[in-house]
């Protein structure tokens, strides 16, 4: 077996609206076998993976894959199985999978598995071939180490317990979140304008010097004091005589501890001798240079959690302990209290293992005991401190105790660090007092608090402290900006430009992806094909675009899935031939289905054409809630006039006009004259983007004025959309540049080329070579059937021969006119351009089609015409 191709699609896709690595394998010798034809496989499975016993089939039937199993079924389908059930052992668990035979290619499949960690999708998958491979041979495999390496890497990778939090909480709200680096717990959380970013739980609005301040816990106290907030008295030492001097000076137990650690890292309390005030030094040293020595307050550890200006839940804590049964020694307690399923590893779960180390074994000396002693029944062993769950502690939620005074101190300790959230420690004998009339303090503010505590308290209310930290991040807004993702096989660049142009007339900073490049606020940020994943991640990232027009292609869909989890428009132009016989996508259906996934993400609208029967099937699968907005050339078309009469929307085209029209009005929008791409109405193919703008526009919001006037003003030429229809004067020839590369766009842009002038039309035309034979073939049959003479060049062979492509357009377009000296072979696309001119006489139009850029067309003239060269190189800028 061996893999021919592995992708991961980020996005909703053909498969799932959720993230899924998609492979496609060869099973080699495996091909044709079935679980029913090897000897102990199943078994040898189902002893590897027990967990694989109480799979589902798609029938929803528990048990059901063993029992497939037992049928008898392909290899490739089981790989997916075990693909699902390692990354479940290993920590990430997911369900959905699919696996189908690729169409022409016996042995082949492709096998769809979703994933929670992209980092382990892989590594699972080959495990999983792994285990197959050898089992289906007859070899025994050792799954151990192999899992063990699987669980490190997605413990490496997770996503830590306050940081899922807070993203769950996102996520219930509707805000979009993606994760900026699978390296980092590093969040975006919404899109452009109105993102945020989160880490655990510091936010964006965190400021650095307040995280500073936080940390320095002598600067915090001198603060909180000026502010008004109880603090323990103290000071900051460096040497253990001035330890010892601070500690008689207060003349009180006192704790001991570092002055910029964390999580209760070198912390000791209630410090009573010189002996020991000597050994706290000591362990606080190791974690600092500057120890702090404050008197000890007397009472429980608690800890308040602020967010957003409100104190959003507070918890009892508890030292790490275990409680004695008079059987088992202090050790033996650790261990059984430490397979507790709800604690693991620093931050990976609900609470942490407890350590018995010298701070512990310090700390039982004290309680006169040691690690091996049998405690009484009963007796509380502390092994801690510090109550910090880091360390091993336990919470109890007693947020509904807490006075009002208490809380307004809480917000404001916060507010005077400059925390938007924050932890705060407040040490007293019982939170429901108020602190003054009880001796309490505040003996720390934290800048990232834990919150595994809050969400997950050992005993009380539990509290959702993810919401609150989002709430005071991002108020009741979800966070997303409005976008428009348009899809369809042609048309979809200048219909993008279109709309994008007609928002940022409307005062929006809007974020645009074509097949040129990304465009933020009318500037190019990358240029180059930018229909896919990455280019709209690009949009959306951005964090001062207001607005996103999307223009989404076919390869983005099937490569990385779409960049978002919905958009407010999904517009589908048309379907017809294209890119077939690549990716999986062999019939115009598939194609369909591929174009299909952009409606079906619409959360507001979705926009057909109603003169395509693909298309406005489409609509039978669009969300009840989501509104259909039909655009049609044709006013009498059956699927647009039923749509008025049910009471939707539509746009068309009637009387040279552009009309808008509900089951109570019908509105002109503008006549084609006004708008510059119709080219007088003789370029219907732009007449068609018109209306599909216009559709789309309207259905997110804007209104008749604003559509008219970004219709009305928009030029598509070399600068703002080149290789559409631009059209240039070369010494009396016409010359049209348009990237037609497929049987409709030919047909189209030949229909307009033909209304400009009464003289000949040339065609210089070509495909890539990666089209299929059959497609290749309909180019030069639709070519010759509309160009009185024509010109084929190389473009790209992808696969091909060279010239192999060009053979089989020019064996299409003989199959229409014979041989005829009419057609000109001409691989080189700088001569293709040079003979296709020498052919022309002044009045004839030539189109020159498929190009990579403009610039092919400058530098293949330059040679013979540099006046026009120069001329035309000036236009486009």
């Amino acid at each position: 077996m061996h893999i021919l191709e592995q992708r991961f699609l980020r996005g909703p896709n053909i498969h799932a609206a959720t993230p899924c690595l998609l492979s496609v394998l060869d099973l080699d010798d495996l091909y044709g076998v079935s679980t029913r034809d090897l000897p102990q496989f199943n078994e040898a499975l189902l002893a590897l993976l027990p967990s694989l016993a109480d799979y589902l089939v798609p029938t929803g039937q528990p048990g059901g894959f063993a029992q497939r199993l037992r049928e008898g079924t392909y290899l490739a389908r089981v790989i997916e199985h075990v693909t699902l059930g390692l990354q479940c052992l290993a920590g990430a668990p997911v369900a959905f999978g699919r696996t189908r035979p690729v169409t022409g290619k016996p042995g082949q499949y492709r096998i769809v598995c979703a994933y929670q960690l992209e980092k382990i999708a892989q590594p699972a998958f080959a495990l999983a071939m792994d285990i197959v491979d050898a089992l289906a041979h007859g070899r025994a495999f050792d799954l151990a180490p192999r899992l063990e390496e699987l669980r490190e890497i997605a413990e490496r990778y997770a996503i830590g317990t306050s940081t899922a939090a807070v993203l769950a909480a996102a996520q219930e709200r509707g805000i979009p979140v993606t994760r900026i680096t699978e390296d980092a717990n590093l969040f975006q959380l919404g899109w452009g304008v109105k993102q945020k970013r989160i880490q655990a739980t510091i936010t964006g609005d965190t400021g650095t010097i307040a995280v500073r301040i936080a940390s320095d816990k002598q600067l915090t106290k001198q603060l909180l004091h000026e502010a008004g907030v109880p603090v323990p008295q103290g000071e900051t030492v460096t040497t253990i005589e001035d330890a010892l001097r601070v500690a008689r000076k207060l003349d009180a137990p006192v704790t001991v501890k570092p002055l910029d650690a964390n999580q209760g890292k070198g912390v000791t309390v209630a410090c009573r001798t010189d002996e020991e005030v000597e050994q706290a030094y000591a362990y606080a040293r190791k974690f600092g240079r500057h120890i702090i020595v404050e008197r000890f307050i007397e009472g429980a550890d608690y800890r308040v959690l602020v967010a957003g200006g409100k104190v959003a839940a507070a918890s009892l804590r508890r030292p790490a302990h275990v409680v004695g049964d008079g059987t088992h020694t202090v050790r033996e307690l650790v261990d059984l209290e430490n397979r507790n399923p709800a604690r693991g590893a620093g931050h990976t779960n609900i609470l942490t293992q407890i350590a018995l180390d010298a701070h512990a074994e310090d700390l039982l000396r004290r309680q006169d005991l040691v690690p091996d002693a049998v405690p009484a029944a009963g007796m509380t062993v502390y092994l801690r401190g510090n109550a910090n769950l880091s360390t091993g502690g336990t919470a109890e939620d007693v947020t509904d105790l807490l006075p009002e005074s208490t809380r307004r101190l809480c917000v404001r300790a916060a507010a005077k660090i400059g925390l938007d959230v924050a932890g705060i420690d407040i040490v007293c004998r019982d939170i429901a007092q108020p602190l003054a009339d009880q001796g309490g303090a505040v003996i720390e503010v934290n800048a990232a608090p834990g919150i595994r505590m809050h969400q997950h308290p050992g005993s009380g209310t539990p509290r959702d402290a993810g919401d609150a930290i989002v709430q005071g991040l991002m108020g009741e807004l979800d966070g997303r900006i409005p976008i428009i993702a348009c899809t369809g096989t042609n048309g979809k660049t200048t219909t993008t430009l279109l709309m994008a142009h007609t928002v940022r007339l409307a005062g929006k900073v809007t974020g645009v992806t074509t097949t040129h490049g990304v465009y933020i606020a009318g500037k190019e940020v990358t240029k180059g094909d930018c229909t896919g994943y990455w280019s709209a991640r690009t949009v959306l990232a951005s964090p001062d675009v207001e607005f996103a027009v999307l223009e989404t292609a076919r390869g983005g869909i099937l490569k990385r899935g779409l960049a978002f989890d919905r958009c407010d428009i999904g517009m589908v132009l048309n379907v017809s031939p294209d890119h077939l016989g690549l990716d999986g996508v062999d019939t115009i259906e598939d194609l369909a289905q591929v174009k299909a996934v952009v409606p079906l993400a619409a959360s507001r609208a979705v926009v057909l054409n109603a003169e395509d029967p693909l298309c406005v099937a489409m609509a039978r699968r669009v969300h009840p809630d989501v509104e259909i907005v039909y655009f049609a050339m044709e006013a009498d078309n059956p699927v647009l006039l039923r749509h008025l009469e049910e009471g939707g929307r539509a746009v068309y085209f009637q009387d040279n006009s552009i009309v808008v029209a509900d089951a109570t009005y019908h509105q002109e929008l503008l006549r084609v004259e006004a708008m510059p791409i119709a080219l007088g109405g003789r370029a219907r193919y732009n007449i068609a983007n018109g209306l599909a703008a216009a559709a789309g526009l309207m259905a997110a919001g804007f209104n008749n004025l604003q559509i008219a006037t970004g219709l009305s003003t928009f030029v598509s030429d070399g600068k703002t959309n080149p290789l559409r229809t631009n059209v240039f004067d070369v010494r009396g020839v016409t010359v049209i540049v348009d990237y037609a590369h497929n049987p409709a766009a030919y047909a189209a842009l030949a229909e307009m080329a033909r209304s400009l002038l009464p003289g000949q039309l040339l065609g210089i035309v070509t495909a890539p070579g990666d089209r299929r034979d059959a497609d290749l073939l309909e180019v030069g049959r639709v070519c010759a059937g509309r160009f009185d003479e024509l010109v084929v060049y190389e473009s790209s062979s992808r696969g091909r021969a060279y010239g192999g492509a060009v053979d089989l357009i020019l064996q299409g377009a003989e199959e229409v006119v014979g041989k005829t000296d009419t057609l000109h072979r001409e691989l080189d696309v700088g001569e293709a351009i040079r003979l296709g001119l020498s052919l022309c006489r002044r009045g004839d139009v030539l189109v020159f089609a498929c190009g990579s850029s403009l610039d092919v067309f400058v530098e293949a003239i330059r040679q013979t015409d540099p006046e026009s060269a120069a001329r035309i190189a000036a236009q486009v800028g």
